[in-house]
């Protein structure tokens, strides 16, 4: 597997970017690609280890060694097939996946370990180039019919794998083009929205429907699909967005991070048409919230323009290095350092916001903070201290809230009858992601919370295996580790 001595041979080598000078000027991707015969480099120091923990690393159950070795030998052709065996949208995942399986890389325990979400996107990418990803649609239909309701990671997901299956599919969304949170939640800079179209083209043609601007539950009610299709798959996300419920959080100049960000990817995409127009443009921004949309409201703000970028986490400071009770081969939770966070912004960890402040006229002109520290005691949940003396104040006029998601809406969930959890997550287990609805299932965000895109996938994949079994009987549709491919 690989060059049996290349990890002592080469070292970890990833992409590099324009200057953020030159980067925020625009909203292009920024990567420069390595040469095909350093990614060859790059997939000769997988290490032929006896056991590939990047497997239960990742989410999907890649089979990473595998694509790994097809790189280093050049057969990039034969990478793409193993890569597409368990993933159906690697372009998504190998841009904005957090790489948990490089986390749990054996060569990770105390070297760098090998770069496999970049080898991952340059092997799709190779396929696409060379043409080797076309329309695959199924030879025969069983006259089933789905509905999927979400056109996100996991609803594309589960889509293409019942399509796969024969059954005729339906993707409903309720926004104006195709993609979920790819499309109105990242941005470009991150994922051109080209890479999700050339995607649903192919989807197109191998034989699913997507019908835009169609909210189920206002625009077609739940008994409407019901009646109409075998089996229903709610894959809409969990989108309702938490506040911050302080004094001034209805300033003008206060938002969600979420609707800044879905604006700013709408007008990237032409559209002007807006109520309130949502910029960051000469203004001092201050970014709540330390996650990934925190660091793209970071990269988005400074390439509009802001005077500065500001950015409040209450937790502590992470560690750089991995945290000793978080050993190999468990995710770490140590301290990230984005492009967007290189392009410009000041960070301050362990702090809170107690009160925004305004002009007089309702328009946010500041707001005020406190130091906090965090008390453990064994057992106990940990409990959020204020630090005396040390309320202050900050200029701001604009405030975006990058707090995170409770959960799903609740529409869905009444208009069908399915039952929810006290996090606003539809029930249905791993088992079988039924819910408690007859002919109704869920996967992704929806039925997890909050997460990655690209355990978003691997719900969609698993949930559509039993969606299958229970229109059909049986499912040939892949399970985690189930798969027909042979191993190297």
């Amino acid at each position: 597997m690989g060059k049996i001595t290349g990890f002592l041979e080469y070292e970890r080598q990833v992409e590099k970017c324009e200057s953020p000078k030159e980067r925020i000027k625009n909203y292009k991707e920024f990567t420069i690609p390595l040469e095909p015969s350093k990614l060859q480099d790059q997939g000769a120091r997988c290490m032929d280890c006896g056991i590939p923990f990047c497997h239960s690393g990742c989410p999907l159950g890649n089979f990473i060694p595998d694509f790994n070795d097809k790189v280093y030998k050049g057969k990039w052709e034969e990478a793409a097939q193993i890569l597409h065996k368990t993933n159906n949208f690697p372009e998504f995942t190998g841009r904005l996946c957090p790489a948990p399986c490089e986390e749990a890389c054996v060569l990770g325990i105390n070297e760098d370990p090998v770069t496999i979400e970049n080898i991952e996107k340059n092997i799709v990418e190779t396929a696409f180039a060379k043409a080797w990803i076309t329309p695959n649609p199924p030879q025969h239909r069983t006259g089933k019919t789905v509905a999927v309701i979400g056109s996100g990671p996991a609803g594309l997901a589960a889509a293409q794998q019942l399509n796969r299956a024969g059954h005729l599919v339906t993707v409903f969304e309720r926004d104006a083009k195709v993609g979920g949170l790819l499309r109105y939640g990242i941005p470009d800079f991150k994922l051109e929205k080209h890479i999700i179209d050339r995607r649903i083209k192919i989807l197109e043609d191998e034989g699913i429907i997507f019908k835009t601007n169609v909210e189920v539950g206002t625009t077609i009610k739940a008994g409407e699909l019901q009646e109409a299709y075998d089996a229903v798959v709610l894959c809409g996300g969990a989108t309702v967005k938490r506040k911050l419920p302080i004094p001034g959080a209805d300033l003008k100049g206060v938002h969600q991070a979420m609707d800044f960000l879905k604006q700013n990817n709408q007008r990237v995409d032409g559209i002007s048409d807006f109520e309130e127009t949502l910029t960051a443009e000469e203004k001092n921004v201050v970014v709540i919230g330390g996650g990934d949309t925190g660091s793209d409201c970071i990269g988005t703000s400074n390439r509009h323009g802001a005077t500065s970028v500001t950015n409040f986490e209450i937790l502590s400071k992470p560690t750089v290095g991995r945290p000793a009770h978080q050993p190999w081969p468990y995710w770490p939770m140590k301290l990230k350092t984005t492009s967007s966070h290189q392009e410009g912004v000041e960070r301050f960890f362990s702090i809170s916001t107690k009160e925004f402040i305004g002009d007089g006229k309702g328009n946010l002109k500041a707001l005020k903070t406190v130091a906090v520290e965090w008390i453990f005691k064994k057992g106990e949940r940990p409990e959020l201290k204020e630090i005396p003396s040390t309320e202050k104040e900050w200029k701001c006029e604009l405030a975006l809230l990058a707090l995170g998601f409770t959960g799903s809406e609740k529409t869905l969930a009444e208009q069908f009858g399915v039952t929810m959890d006290g996090r606003t997550n539809i029930q249905a287990t791993t088992k079988d992601y039924k819910t408690n609805v007859s002919g109704v299932f869920t996967a992704g965000d929806m039925r997890r919370g909050q997460s990655l895109i690209v355990w978003a996938i691997s719900e969609g994949r698993q949930a559509a295996h039993h969606v299958d079994t229970f229109l059909m009987g049986n499912s040939t549709l892949p399970l985690k580790d189930d798969s027909d491919l042979p191993r190297v």
